[in-house]
């Protein structure tokens, strides 16, 4: 963690993946965070996979950072108690809908210079998630072998949901864009983000939709080849698989050498009638042939000698690894400063957590900071932010309305 955002509190009414992402990262550099949830858990509170007293795993990590406070939001005294946290501190992170007791209208009416980040479905206000939008975007019927057959081909999905993680960085960036617009100006915003125009957009900004209208058709399915380059899997000789990639002339040479495969590619450059130094598009037109040579290499040799070779030569390569195997390994994991094990998670289960992706020279990085309980700060805020006496927090949890630590 840093400090970089040390002046800024945000109050946070969210679920699942999108909307805790902005916070996180918002919380990751160094804002307070402050979630703010039904008393007995948002719907993403027990959210699979669970550890066997009951605790989220997903949940703890995407709320890193964050207080929390627990209100029964089904009741119009704890709404209220909401809608005035978020205009107190002026700032809101969401994706409860528009037309709910968290409208820009309802706090507003207390802080005009409210900016508020609303992730949504789609625009039209239809409802949405990751694996609707991203089946929506065209992506998962450009996936799979390359030998089948377009017509009957089912789709592959992806496993991450990326639209949600790339959702929560666009918001957290909005965020911030619109309260340096606010101190500029005076003026708040409320920035309304949807779902579905991330991923759509995403196509559209990648030169993916263009190309899709200039061709006048669909991209053919590519296996695991890199679309417009040189790259794919291999598998060496005894059996480990692979990914490498050149996409500069450098990278191409690297592994031309590493492979040793100098004079083949001198004879099917002449075959062929190209050069293919010359860049990205001769490799990738004559990839086929490329794959069946470099894969012939790879068949005679062991993973440890074509990583030794690749390595000398600066090569762009890494091993498929199983996520369990990644989450042991000791370069990606043991040994990154990106990493903190801890045990001061609400699970209580020990494992590496981590700080903010930025490095930023000559400053120090404070290690992951934990995740709440649930319910944990909701004293603290009661009295800071809203200036609650003690016994009035008393009276609100004497009557359920708001609850202490679950821990």
């Amino acid at each position: 963690m840093y400090k970089l955002l040390s002046d800024l509190s945000i109050i946070e009414t969210s679920s699942f993946v999108a909307s805790p992402t902005a916070g996180l990262y918002c919380a990751q550099m160094g804002a307070e965070v402050i979630r703010v949830d039904h008393k007995e858990g948002g719907l993403d509170y027990d959210r699979y996979m669970l550890t066997k007293e009951g605790r989220s795993l997903s949940w703890e990590n995407l709320n890193r950072a964050k207080k929390s406070v627990a209100l029964d939001l089904r009741s119009a005294e704890g709404r209220e108690l909401l809608v005035e946290l978020a205009a107190k501190t002026g700032n809101l992170i969401t994706n409860l809908p528009e037309k709910s007791f968290l409208s820009q209208e309802a706090v507003a009416a207390k802080r005009d210079d409210l900016v508020s980040v609303r992730i949504m479905g789609w625009h039209d206000g239809r409802q949405a998630m990751d694996f609707t939008v991203n089946a929506a975007s065209g992506y998962p019927l450009m996936c799979g072998p390359e030998d089948w057959d377009a017509a009957t081909a089912p789709p592959v999905n992806q496993v991450l949901p990326a639209w949600d993680f790339i959702t929560g960085a666009y918001c957290a960036f909005a965020m911030i864009a619109a309260i340096r617009h606010r101190d500029q100006t005076g003026e708040g915003s409320e920035l309304r983000v949807p779902l579905g125009d991330v991923a759509i957009g995403t196509v559209a900004n990648s030169g993916a939709m263009a190309e899709m209208l200039y061709r006048g058709a669909d991209r053919e399915r590519l296996g695991n080849a890199i679309w417009g380059a040189f790259g794919r899997d291999f598998r060496s000789k005894d059996g480990t698989r692979f990914m490498v990639a050149a996409l500069t002339p450098k990278q191409w040479d690297g592994l031309v050498t590493a492979f040793g495969v100098e004079a083949e590619i001198a004879a099917l450059e002449q075959e062929c009638g190209v050069r293919f130094a010359d860049g990205d598009r001769p490799r990738f037109e004559h990839r086929h042939a490329l794959f069946d040579l470099f894969q012939s290499r790879a068949d005679a040799l062991s993973w440890d000698d074509l990583a030794s070779r690749m390595g000398a030569q600066g090569c762009t390569f890494e091993r498929y690894r199983t996520m369990h195997e990644a989450a042991n390994d000791p370069v990606l994991v043991d040994q990154n400063p990106l990493f903190t094990r801890t045990s001061a998670n609400p699970s209580g289960f020990e494992y590496p957590a981590t700080r903010s992706f930025a490095n930023i020279p000559g400053r120090e990085a404070a290690p992951p900071a934990p995740a709440p309980y649930l319910g944990q700060h909701t004293e603290e805020v009661l009295a800071t932010r809203l200036g609650l006496s003690s016994g009035a927090i008393g009276d609100l949890i004497d009557r359920d309305i708001a609850r202490l630590s679950d821990a």
